[in-house]
């Protein structure tokens, strides 16, 4: 069986994440991990802020703090809010990490070593005023195109145009606000991309890339149609990964530090080094983060991510890593998403505009957002949020399907039969045809989530919950009681084993609710871990006589007085 390791793009240091990036690698990356998890297999999540760049160090200034005080807090915010999204991350690391320097510094070495770094003279915008060069979006100034005049150097926020700094009218620096700007001549690292382009190539078409969804496939051709291009790989900051003296004691003198995309994807093996340094006393040998990433051919490596960071993860990681002529782990399945929008329009990080994450927990919670963002999670085109919509899906799947079915059948049996599970009579024809429609439901839910194919698994877990509530409207068991108690407690137990199942299956999506299901039921030993077809079939895992609880509403629907709240501090409309 293979060992399964996952990574979700690091989530970049410059303050929270909107829902957009959520369900665009995180969410579903949990997701997955989590149903891997369940069904018996060995696997490793590994995720990390992504620490370095332009403005990382744009964002410490205008916070006033120092840069590496910044990401500190800024690392410690995010992984409270993936706590709070209940994301099980095997670890959560960070790229300016030890480990992660250590390594990026080691792959640099190997690709000199092999011909595809090379220094290059290029012309750069120099700051008199602060004594350094600028990088691109440290320099400001007035679009050409559009007049904006908070154009950075390398593109127009406004109109999308891409700029080059001497594009620029009234160019200024970013750091001092000077315009007494030069074009001056320095060096830089190249990575030859160029040069690697054919066994780029070998390996797309030789490592199951026509399994790939079909957006991550095309970018990733699209980029090698086009010709790769030789990339500058360091950058002039105070705030990244050194370029080792050791090798190049010039641009180490000079204070070069490696491009944040040279070492961000590295930091996916940087945090498992960091994984299992964490336990390098209590846990030795079953961190062995090597067996993960070197030599690694029992390990499946699945990379989930938002279709901008396709062509970094599908070209230029895997450039570098061929590269090294090393064996290291190389990308299986890349599970690229399209955009979410807000009412049509981007959400947008800088624009502050759609629903961040801190304020979508603390609004409601966790599982409303899980389920429907995985729900309609934007896989083949992209989707749209609206408040309209969101409460639609809560209120039917997750209150009245869901909520409403695990309550009804608790508390009325409560009220009937006591705080235990009442025994009846023996299965019937009914039950057998449940048990035939859950197990084949079962069966739908698990090929759809080893497809990844997240949207068509909500639905299938959708119809699981939608098969209890047919059952119970068949049996009417607030009938039956009139007449033949035995048949209705027959009917109550057969629910309440639908509850128990719908706990363990519904894990991947929402987790808290998950637990509070299972939690009703006072079994001694539930170490259930999944559901087999027969055990679908025979719906006996809650047997008769376990004490149970009516637990909390599951989900309250939303109304339209809420929903004009939301709007009103959200925007709606596209507002």
């Amino acid at each position: 069986m293979a060992r399964h390791l996952i990574t979700s793009a690091l989530p970049y240091i410059n303050g929270i994440k909107h829902l957009g990036n959520m369900v665009g690698s995180m969410l579903p990356a949990d997701v997955y991990a989590r149903y891997l998890r369940q069904t018996g297999h060995e696997v490793l999540y590994i995720c990390a802020t992504d620490e370095h760049g332009t403005p990382a160090e744009l964002a410490a200034k205008e916070a006033g703090l120092p840069v590496g005080t910044f990401c500190a807090e800024q690392h410690d915010a995010q992984k409270a809010i993936y706590d709070g999204f209940e994301l099980a991350f095997d670890y959560f690391g960070r790229s300016s990490s030890a480990e992660n320097v250590e390594i990026t510094q080691r792959i640099a070495r190997s690709l000199k070593e092999n011909g595809f770094i090379e220094e290059r003279s290029i012309r750069q915008v120099f700051s008199v005023t602060d004594d350094r060069f600028l990088p691109d979006r440290y320099i400001v100034g007035t679009c050409p195109h559009c007049g904006y005049d908070k154009a950075r150097g390398d593109q127009c926020e406004n109109c999308t145009r891409v700029l080059d700094p001497t594009d620029l009218i009234d160019a200024r620096s970013a750091v001092s606000g000077s315009s007494d700007l030069e074009v001056r001549e320095t060096k830089h690292l190249f990575l030859l991309q160029s040069k690697l382009q054919p066994e780029v190539e070998a390996w797309l078409a030789g490592n199951g890339s026509k399994e790939w969804p079909t957006l991550a496939s095309s970018i990733a051709h699209k980029w090698l149609t086009e010709g790769l291009n030789d990339r500058a790989i360091t950058r002039d900051l105070e705030w990244g990964v050194p370029v080792p003296a050791d090798t190049w004691p010039e641009l180490a003198a000079e204070g070069k530090v490696f491009y944040v995309w040279f070492d961000a994807p590295i930091e996916y093996i940087g945090a498992t080094k960091e994984w299992a340094d964490a336990a390098r006393d209590t846990d030795p040998q079953n961190r062995d983060w090597k067996s993960w990433w070197y030599e690694a051919d029992d390990v499946r490596y699945t990379e989930f991510m938002a279709k901008d960071n396709v062509p970094f993860h599908t070209v230029m990681f895997p450039a570098m890593l061929l590269g090294t002529r090393e064996p290291w782990k190389k990308v299986d399945y890349v599970k690229a998403f399209n955009w979410l929008n807000y009412y049509g329009g981007k959400f947008s990080t800088s624009q502050k505009r759609g629903i961040f994450t801190d304020a979508a927990l603390e609004t409601l919670p966790a599982d409303y957002w899980r389920y429907f963002l995985m729900a309609n999670a934007p896989e083949s085109d992209d989707t749209s949020f609206t408040w309209e919509l969101f409460s639609s899906v809560v209120n039917k799947d997750l209150a009245d399907t869901l909520g409403n079915f695990v309550n009804r059948v608790l508390s009325f049996s409560r009220k009937r039969f006591g705080d235990h599970v009442p025994e009846g009579s023996a299965p019937g024809e009914a039950e057998a045809r449940l048990g035939e429609e859950i197990a084949r439901l079962l069966g739908e839910y698990e090929g759809h989530m080893e497809a990844l194919q997240f949207r068509k698994a909500a639905a299938s877990l959708r119809a699981l919950w939608s098969a209890g509530n047919a059952y119970l409207e068949e049996k009417a068991p607030w009938l039956e009681i009139k007449t033949d108690q035995e048949a209705a407690a027959l009917t109550l137990r057969t629910a309440m084993n639908l509850i128990h199942l719908y706990a363990v299956v519904s894990e991947p999506f929402v987790p808290a609710t998950a637990k509070a299901m299972r939690s009703a039921f006072a079994l001694a030993e539930d170490v259930r871990s999944w559901v087999t077809a027969d055990e679908a079939k025979a719906l006996d895992s809650v047997p008769a006589g376990t004490a149970f609880t009516v637990p909390p509403v599951l989900f309250a629907k939303l109304t339209e007085e809420d929903l004009e709240t939301y709007r009103t501090r959200f925007g709606g409309q596209g507002e």
